[in-house]
Order: C-alpha cells, then sequence, then structure tokens
C-alpha cells in the first residue's frame, strides 16, 4: 500500500538518480530507511564511473547502510529504488534481509520483481520481503525515458558530425 512517506522517499531517491545522471550513469537512485524514517543508506548507479558492474543503486545503498550500521543484515528497512530490480540486486536485498522493496517503474528488460522475472515468489526463499510497485511510476519511468532518448540524439548527433569529417 503506497503511503505519502512513500512519495516522499521515492522522490528522494529520484534526486539521486539526477546524481547518477550528472555523471553520465544510467538515472537510478536507492534509499534505505528505517522504521522511524531515517535515511539509513544511499545510492546512485555508479557502474560506468566505477567499472564495477556490480555498482548499481540498490548495491551501493546496501553497502552504504551496512557499513553505517555495522551489520551485513539490514533488518527493518525499507529500500526505495527508482526502477524494478535486476536479478543481482534481488538477490542482494534478499540476503539483506531488508523488510520491504518500493521501486518506481518496471523495468521489462531485465526486472527481476515481476516484470521479466519473479524472483521473490519462489516459496523455498528464507527471507519474505515485502513490496509495493509503481510509486511515482510515471515520474520513474519518464526520467529513465528522457534520458535514453537524450543519449540517442547524442549518439546521432556524434555520427552526423563523423560523417561531415569524412566528407571534408
Amino acid at each position: 500500500m503506497e503511503t505519502d512517506f512513500d512519495e516522499k522517499m521515492m522522490n528522494y531517491a529520484l534526486s539521486l538518480a539526477d546524481k547518477a545522471e550528472a555523471l553520465g550513469e544510467i538515472p537510478v537512485g536507492a534509499v534505505l530507511v528505517d522504521e522511524q524514517g531515517n535515511i539509513v543508506g544511499e545510492g546512485w548507479n555508479l557502474s560506468i564511473t566505477n567499472s564495477d558492474p556490480t555498482a548499481h543503486a540498490e548495491i551501493i545503498a546496501l553497502r552504504n547502510a551496512g557499513q553505517k550500521i555495522q551489520n551485513y543484515r539490514l533488518l527493518n528497512l525499507t529500500l526505495y529504488v527508482t526502477l524494478e530490480p535486476c536479478t543481482m540486486c534481488a538477490g542482494a536485498i534478499l540476503h539483506s534481509r531488508i523488510k520491504r522493496l518500493v521501486f518506481g517503474a518496471s523495468d521489462y528488460k531485465t526486472g527481476a520483481v515481476g516484470s521479466r522475472f519473479h524472483f521473490f515468489d519462489d516459496y523455498k526463499m528464507n527471507h519474505i520481503v515485502e513490496i509495493t510497485s509503481g510509486v511515482l511510476e510515471r515520474e520513474c519511468s519518464q526520467k529513465l525515458s528522457q534520458f535514453f532518448q537524450k543519449r540517442r540524439e547524442a549518439k546521432k548527433q556524434q555520427k552526423r558530425l563523423e560523417k561531415e569529417k569524412t566528407i571534408q
């Protein structure tokens, strides 16, 4: 069930996604919050910047929280992320034992929380994560769509410039 607090935290995750975009990263942001509403960890995509395929926003936020609370078990925390987690991130979420996952946009190519895969639906899992999807879905989807549109336009422009150079 979506709440005003969920929207507030998703807006914060969107602001973290802006940090990723400013670095040329895919704009995804994530924030971990405790039951009192305090931010315990945050992250944004850094895979390109760090040359690290595991540096997704969720992983960065989980690492940040683990360091802050000095524990690899992140019990009773809620993770807000602007994009549906992939299988790698879903696995990390499971192992961290967070209580709840809230995400914005669905990812029909690699989403592991219902869009492409159903990672958390396996009854054999040793931990159950509460899931809320679609919080500020339109805003989260638009941010990603606009990013990829700009990227495509920049590539077209680059090809035009390269073509002009070869003609001269």
